[in-house]
């Protein structure tokens, strides 16, 4: 089964670039347990850019985002924006998974385990081959 792949702006790499080089605590930590198929066998890119946004982690064998949510985003305004972005790219097929960056650095396992418990309920609904 091919999977389809969905468009970006190009012009989104080098912001990418820029927000790898500028990652938080909460994502430098997430990352090192991605990286390197380290997550149940899937391939995670960090600061992927799909259509015209970019998402902290992506997983294209599972239409898989992550995101993590730091103090920025709990502006009333910023909540709006992010849940605008997170509907269009759910429209894209994307399923997403966020969590607080202080769940990220205080409480990992609890972050991990909720991944691997959703790549194990939902990976056969991806990849029919596994």
């Amino acid at each position: 089964m091919k999977r389809k792949i969905i468009p970006y702006n190009p012009k989104l790499n080098k912001i990418a670039k820029t927000l790898r080089n500028n990652s938080t605590l909460g994502e430098v930590l997430l990352w090192k347990k991605l990286r390197d198929k380290q997550m149940l066998g899937y391939d995670f890119h960090r600061q992927k850019p799909i259509d015209r946004f970019i998402v902290d982690f992506y997983c294209n064998e599972l239409k898989l985002a992550i995101e993590i949510d730091g103090g920025s985003h709990e502006t009333d305004e910023a909540f709006e924006k992010d849940n605008a972005r997170q509907e269009h790219l759910e429209n894209l097929g994307i399923k997403f998974l966020r969590f607080r960056e202080s769940d990220v650095c205080g409480n990992m396992r609890w972050v991990l385990d909720v991944i691997e418990d959703w790549i194990k309920t939902n990976a056969s609904l991806h990849t029919p081959s596994r």
